[in-house]
């Protein structure tokens, strides 16, 4: 093979060069290049070097003699200058979902380019990625994960494994005993949420043979991050503690912390002696058995009220400093090198909290060098809240170093989103800002990776670009290095896809049949007519590229998510039967329903990583006891569904195996209770789906991926859905009394709406008697804003109800909002609308 056609003259400079003498770390990176190419014999020449007075970060190469002469200031800028020659050269790439990557037989000379970063970091990984994604990953997995960040340049990772073994072991010394201890802890892929103080008692307790393999494994995760001079962020000590440190310590003033108004937990204030005497022994213990370490994070009020006075008051900043000052110094004495490390959601998503003088309290007291505040979520700031970005609102973040970070996934949701210009050049805004101050790394934070990996690539290309990336030419050259060609359909794809889900931004991405049935009418993903042509042109294009395995892997993916649009409203149409009394026509569309759901899991089945089996598999891995495997099972289960509950349906993957085993018999009992006039117990089926850790049924993999693409788009475009009529955007969901008595339906409310609602109407459809409206309640993140009970009167000459709801002006909505409507009658149906301003 020759290498493609780009060529970049230069040459490499190396006078005023410091040479380092790493062999180790040199070894390193040939390790990394081996496995991910498959060849020992690379004909590569590797040099580690600083610049004086030059360049923190960079890497540059060129061609000699048949031979990639590679030189880099780390070794993470090696394998990322590696990774660029490949790329650049339309050789392949590493992704979640396949490696292609050859490296060509013949170097012709004349190749060269050097690449200086704009920041001196780069980070990666958000607190709950280590629930939605990596819980139950063994030491196979996360080798292929630290390849993919030293391929993309990421040398600040966070390093969580192993929080809970550590701090055991503090309490046990103080005197909690194992029972106490392990019974506080929650299952393995909900441990970010106890981590954080947001909840307790969930899947517990954690066994000891947990802890000890989670040792082992933070052992293999953190030497390999060292080896290739990777800056690991690992735990510090927030807080939290079991309810019965009370036992050893009667006096403690311990504070109950709340998240979402069902779950909560245990805290203490740094303002205890016993907060720096417990933290100053974790970073004691946890470099007794990983070594020393340079960053540790902290984070005391994640989503949560801050336990101080109320804003303008000089009580509540002078507390605030003195809790920033006691948290920095127990790092201190542990660590007197060690810096404190922050995340920054809660600087855009509670701002009516974080003000610029809260803010500036906290970490007024902690030299500057000793802070690192991450700006977790850009792309909120500019796409959802719609607010001024955290840099500037913070004035450069009072000259503490600081992260630029977005967050592209929230929960691991499967669904296409996010503006593609934006994370391709929204980090300028912030190089070029008068207000950038200490701007010392850019990274990504999604709660859930393996998913939309166009993102992840164009973002880490950005975060070694300070020019303006143009994004049609970098698709084109992802689609050669993704496909092997850049055929007119593919082409046509990618336009279309920017005027549809990968133009927009939404926080959430779910299908309305990712809900429970009946409490959506409209899902969040931009599934419009450019998405479906968008889908159609591209599996079209596949005689062009019949031998690229990752096409086939795009085409099953994206020929799923167009199905999934299909079936969204193939649900209203359902619906929409069911409204006008046309019960055989819902039926024969139900068979529709059926027919899309199982081509998208057998799409899927054949997926690398949309798998539930394969998620099951982690979990099972973890142990050889067969009442754990189920434990963990069981715990798995949980996370990707119903979460909690109350935070239900949270993660919406769309996986093979979660489509035909959880979502499709979650509608066909909704159907089959229409059609009985019976009302079904979703919570108590979906406790047991989960809990009962029945086995999977079989997959139904497909011979040829392409011709099963072609048959379901096929399928789904002669559906009868131009029937469907329009449905305004207003629409929540719909109700049916088939039976005497009251009756409970929840609607979820997107929460893009909440800032502009301002009531509810409750229509009659379909019947001619009458139904009383006994309660209406709005629930935000679990907590009731809102309630307001009676017997008002629908049908009749009054078949429509305005009820206004009042919504507070700082309400913010993070997990969800749901419309909870309470109705007496029979034999009725009708809608429930939202009302905006």
């Amino acid at each position: 093979m020759k290498i493609g056609c780009f060529a970049f003259l230069f040459c490499l400079l190396t006078i005023g060069s410091v040479v380092n003498a790493q062999p180790g770390k040199e070894k390193a990176v040939r390790e990394v290049l081996k496995r991910v190419t498959g060849r020992a014999d690379l004909p590569i020449k590797l040099a580690l070097k600083h610049e004086k007075g030059g360049a923190p970060l960079y890497f540059q190469y060129q061609v000699n003699d048949e031979q990639l002469h590679l030189q880099g200031s780390t070794p993470v800028a090696l394998c990322r200058g590696f990774y660029d020659f490949i790329k650049s050269n339309r050789c392949g790439l590493y992704s979640w979902s396949g490696n292609n990557m050859v490296f060509p037989h013949s170097l012709p000379q004349g190749i060269a380019k050097r690449v200086v970063s704009p920041f001196e970091h780069h980070y990666y990984l958000n607190v709950v990625t280590y629930g939605y994604s990596m819980p139950y990953w063994d030491w196979t997995r996360w080798e292929q994960e630290i390849d993919w960040m030293a391929l993309h340049g990421i040398d600040m990772p966070l390093a969580l494994v192993a929080y809970e073994a550590i701090v055991a072991r503090v309490w046990e010394k103080m005197g909690l005993t194992k029972e106490e201890i392990n019974h506080y802890f929650v299952g393995p892929a909900h441990l970010p949420w106890m981590r954080m103080g947001n909840i307790s008692g969930i899947d517990g307790p954690l066994p000891e043979e947990w802890h000890r393999g989670q040792v082992r494994l933070q052992h293999q995760i953190l030497n390999r991050m060292r080896d290739l001079g990777m800056k690991p962020i690992c735990p510090g000590f927030a807080g939290f503690v079991p309810r019965d440190i009370k036992r050893i310590h009667p006096e403690l003033n311990l504070i109950t912390t709340h998240w979402g108004g069902a779950f909560s937990n245990w805290m203490i204030s740094p303002d205890e002696p016993l907060f720096a005497q417990i933290s100053t022994a974790f970073i004691e213990e946890w470099e007794k058995e990983f070594g020393k370490n340079e960053r540790y994070l902290v984070d005391s009020f994640n989503e949560m009220e801050v336990p101080f006075p109320a804003k303008g008051t000089q009580e509540r900043y002078r507390l605030l400093a003195s809790y920033g000052d006691k948290v920095y110094q127990s790092i201190k004495k542990a660590n007197p090198d060690a810096i404190w490390v922050m995340q920054g959601w809660m600087f855009g998503y509670q701002r009516h909290i974080w003000d610029y003088e809260t803010l500036e309290a906290l970490v007024s007291k902690v030299p500057d060098e000793k802070m690192l505040l991450l700006d977790l979520a850009v792309d909120y700031n500019k796409h959802f809240w719609h607010s001024e970005v955290n840099w500037e609102f913070y004035k450069g973040f009072y000259n503490k170093p600081w992260v630029y970070s977005v967050i592209p996934n929230m929960g691991g949701k499967t669904g296409l989103t996010g503006v593609l210009e934006f994370y391709a050049n929204g980090h300028l805004e912030a190089l070029r800002s008068s207000n950038k101050g200490r701007l010392e790394a850019y990274g990504f934070a999604p709660e859930g990776i393996e998913n939309n990996e166009v993102i992840y690539e164009l973002c880490s290309d950005a975060g070694w670009s300070n020019q303006e990336i143009d994004l049609n030419r970098w698709l084109e050259d992802y689609s050669w290095n993704r496909y092997g060609a850049y055929p007119n359909g593919v082409r046509n794809c990618w336009v279309l896809l920017q005027q549809s889900v990968y133009g927009s931004f939404t926080d959430h991405p779910r299908y309305n049949w990712q809900f429970r049935p009946g409490s959506v009418a409209r899902g969040s993903i931009k599934a419009n007519d450019l998405f479906f042509a968008a889908v159609e042109s591209f599996v079209e294009a596949a005689p062009e590229m019949p031998f690229s395995r990752l096409f086939k892997t795009d085409v099953a993916e994206l020929t799923a998510l167009y199905l999934g649009g299909k079936i969204e409203l193939l649900v209203n149409l359902i619906d929409q039967c069911y409204q006008q009394g046309d019960t055989l026509a819902a039926i024969g569309l139900e068979k529709d329903f059926e027919h899309l759901m199982l081509g998208v899991d057998r799409l899927l089945s054949a997926h690398p990583t949309l798998r539930l089996e394969r998620w099951l598999d982690f979990a099972h891995g973890q142990t050889l006891d067969a009442e754990l495997k189920s434990k963990y099972e069981r715990n798995a289960r949980r996370i990707v569904t119903i979460w909690g509950p109350p935070v239900d349906d949270y993660s919406a993957r769309v996986w093979s195996g979660l489509v035909r085993d959880y979502y499709l018999p979650r509608w066909q009992n909704y159907f089959a209770a229409r059609k009985k006039m019976e009302r079904f117990d979703f919570a108590a089926w979906e406790r047991d789906w989960v809990e009962g850790v029945q086995p999977l049924s079989k997959a139904d993999i497909p011979v040829d991926v392409v011709a099963t693409a072609k048959e379901l788009v096929a399928y789904a475009s002669a559906l009868p859905l131009s029937k469907l009529a329009a449905m305004k955007d207003q629409k929540l969901g719909a109700w049916a009394l088939d039976r005497d008595g009251e009756e409970r339906f929840e609607f979820s409310i997107p929460a893009g709406k909440l800032p502009s609602m301002k009531g509810i109407q409750v229509l009659k459809r379909r019947g001619k008697g009458q139904a009383l409206v006994a309660e209406v309640s709005l629930f935000v993140d679990g907590v009731a804003i809102f309630k307001v009970e009676g017997d008002e009167v629908l049908g009749g000459d009054n078949p429509l109800l305005t009820i206004p709801i009042p919504i507070p002006v700082d309400v913010k909505v993070n997990n969800g909002c749901q419309l909870k409507v309470v109705l007496r009658g029979v034999d009725l149906a009708g809608e429930v609308m939202l009302l905006e301003k």
